[in-house]
């Protein structure tokens, strides 16, 4: 049984498939040759019978098989609940004019990746003003991995290719994990791509320039992603994408574009999404003030380390002023940890991490983290900034507000009151950062 993917084509607007990816005008791109994925074939079907005169003759041993096989050039971090292997078996058509051509690595060497032209891109360019830029934007270009090229003369060269997918173009019924998706996910970043062995043959005439796009490896924690990049694949003769690591109590994937914070615990040491912290704080403020009681500071409680020691301690908003040891050693020499965060917004912390979006001028020099706070794997992400939305699941929204210091001291949330008609209280106040797991102070 034989699947044969169609040329490249994007999703309308309206979620509806778009026609086929033929590029018109002057970039319009004509290819003859198509790709028929097939099922692994019995050895003699997959080997034609070898060359006696020439053994070790490469070209003659392809003219010999009646498929080809592609081994697998992405290999993700993740794995894929059906089959681990992205290997394909596959045959072009017309076979005989794809392997009477010559193998070229002058055009772009293999392996290297590339935008390519399509409607979208074209269809921008013309309905510019004359005079206009002719750039189109990135993202309406087709980014590809090149795994050969072969050309039978000067005007006739083409590459067949892998395609890297935009999350968006995601198809409906894609597996991830154990659920069915389509299109962009909560966990994507801005400038992740998702591997393929979507294979195709195209005219080169559609390459528009080469493009660096590296793999995220997770589990590294210095391997930040300054430009396009991906980390999982999509496996599409089984429709299923490659597992990503969870992090978290609400064991979802990192966003790459936001905040992720570590616990300074060293028999935890998770990670946990900034809004998830931030969600913990601001409903306990909640919990405890409602919508009309003042925040009074209280004095500070010495022995207060844990979220359930303070919940025993009897006295009103206690917990918002917990004392906080320094990040550095006792003088007994104990080892403590400060906490790790993967982030651009927060200001004079650990371990500041910057995405390409945002300037420089907009964070402060880094501290490097204490040796020891990186021992555990982890997950970075790059922050980027933009507008929480609404929900109404989160009662504290328009009453209470917090943001995350971590400068000359222990983690807290700085709080501060919107409610308007609450007197007798104070407008700003800290509260302790607990972690979401081990529910331990996080230093």
């Amino acid at each position: 049984m034989s699947s044969k993917p169609r040329k490249r084509s994007r999703p309308a607007p309206d979620g509806a498939p778009a026609p086929d990816g033929v590029v018109p005008d002057e970039n319009r791109a004509d290819c003859p040759f198509t790709v028929t994925v097939v099922s692994e074939p019995e050895r003699t079907e997959r080997d034609g019978p070898k060359s006696k005169k020439r053994k070790h003759d490469k070209s003659e041993e392809d003219n010999n098989k009646k498929v080809q096989t592609q081994n697998a050039v992405f290999h993700p971090e993740g794995k894929f609940k059906t089959s681990q292997s992205l290997k394909l078996y596959y045959a072009v058509d017309p076979r005989k004019q794809w392997l009477d051509m010559t193998r070229y690595n002058s055009f772009y060497y293999t392996e290297d990746f590339v935008y390519v032209a399509n409607e979208a891109t074209m269809e921008r360019q013309n309905s510019l003003p004359a005079g206009a830029s002719k750039g189109a934007k990135k993202a309406d270009y087709w980014v590809a991995r090149i795994l050969e090229v072969r050309a039978s003369d000067e005007h006739h060269v083409y590459a067949r290719v892998y395609w890297m997918y935009w999350p968006e173009e995601l198809p409906l019924g894609t597996l991830d994990g154990k659920k069915q998706i389509s299109g962009r996910q909560p966990y994507h970043g801005q400038h992740e791509l998702v591997a393929s062995n979507h294979m195709d043959i195209i005219n080169v005439v559609s390459v528009v320039m080469g493009v660096n796009v590296k793999q995220w490896i997770e589990s590294n924690d210095d391997d930040i992603q300054e430009s396009l990049y991906w980390r999982q694949a999509f496996n599409c003769r089984t429709a299923e994408l490659s597992t990503v690591a969870l992090v978290c109590k609400c064991r979802t994937p990192a966003n790459p574009d936001k905040t992720l914070v570590g616990c300074s615990n060293k028999t935890c040491e998770e990670w946990m999404h900034y809004d998830c912290l931030l969600d913990d704080v601001l409903t306990r403020v909640y919990d405890r003030l409602g919508t009309d009681i003042p925040h009074k500071s209280e004095k500070p409680v010495i022995k207060e380390e844990t979220k359930e020691e303070t919940k025993a301690e009897p006295k009103e908003g206690a917990k918002g002023d917990l004392p906080y040891r320094l990040l550095s050693p006792s003088v007994e020499g104990e080892d403590r940890k400060s906490p790790i965060v993967a982030n651009s917004e927060i200001k004079d912390q650990v371990l500041v991490k910057q995405g390409d979006d945002e300037s420089s001028k907009d964070t402060e020099t880094p501290t490097p983290a204490p040796q020891n706070a990186l021992d555990k794997s982890s997950k970075f992400a790059l922050a980027k900034r933009g507008k929480r939305k609404k929900s109404s699941k989160k009662p504290w929204e328009g009453l209470f507000e917090a943001t995350l210091k971590m400068n000359e001291g222990p983690t807290v949330w700085e709080v501060t009151d919107l409610r308007e008609g609450v007197e007798g209280g104070e407008k700003k106040w800290t509260e302790p950062a607990f972690c979401l797991l081990c529910d331990t102070l996080i230093e």
